[in-house]
């Protein structure tokens, strides 16, 4: 039995390589089998609030990120108004911005955008770990989803190949995931939490196909 749209979760419709031609990664999709119970999301944006925490550092990268985050909640269906933007100085800086604005339970999920670019310190793998595992914590402290839209590239030519304008832009990626993490959430909520029951010696909810 499926909650959802379908009992398949679609991973990537054709196989992506990389700059030397070597599988990103592995092809095909999950199939879970029809008799199981599933929970499956889509990026549904409709009704839903979004809130944006992004770094200005490496400006130009993290700004085509964002507009390919926009684009992406817009096409699927979030209102421009229920998109709201937080920006913050760097990578490192993103996690606390996301705790700030998932405890404001504005939004069903957040959307994380920055960019780090490997350097001649070790700086970078600071910065690229703490990143990710504090927007991880984020997530896991609040409950809002938190998806990770953080470029960690050796050059800039990687940075912007994967900001460039299309359905490969990583700030586009991390917006589904962010709108398909909210709605599967609330397709959980749904069971786990039915309806009430009806007071003593009045009618309950009408049984499903009979409202």
């Amino acid at each position: 039995m499926s909650e959802g749209p379908d009992s398949r979760i679609e991973g990537a419709d054709a196989l992506r390589v990389t700059e030397d031609g070597q599988p990103e990664h592995a092809p095909g999709r999950l199939e879970i089998p029809s008799e199981l119970q599933a929970f499956v999301g889509v990026p549904n944006g409709v009704r839903r609030s979004v809130g944006i925490v992004v770094a200005h550092f490496n400006g130009e990268i993290t700004t085509r990120l964002l507009d390919g985050a926009v684009e992406a909640l817009v096409r699927s269906g979030v209102q421009r108004d229920r998109i709201e933007v937080l920006q913050v100085p760097g990578a490192f800086e993103l996690p606390l911005g996301a705790v700030a604005l998932a405890r404001t339970r504005r939004y069903q999920c957040i959307v994380a955008l920055g960019c780090v670019i490997r350097g001649e310190t070790p700086h970078f793998d600071y910065v690229a770990q703490e990143a990710a595992s504090g927007l991880q914590l984020a997530a896991l402290e609040t409950g809002v989803p938190v998806s990770f839209g953080v470029l960690t590239c050796d050059t800039l030519e990687q940075a912007e190949a994967r900001s460039r304008e299309g359905e490969d832009n990583k700030g586009a990626e991390a917006a589904r995931s962010a709108l398909e993490m909210a709605d599967v959430f609330a397709r959980l909520r749904r069971v786990a939490s039915p309806p009430p029951a009806a007071p003593a010696g009045q009618p309950g909810p009408p049984a499903p196909g009979q409202a």
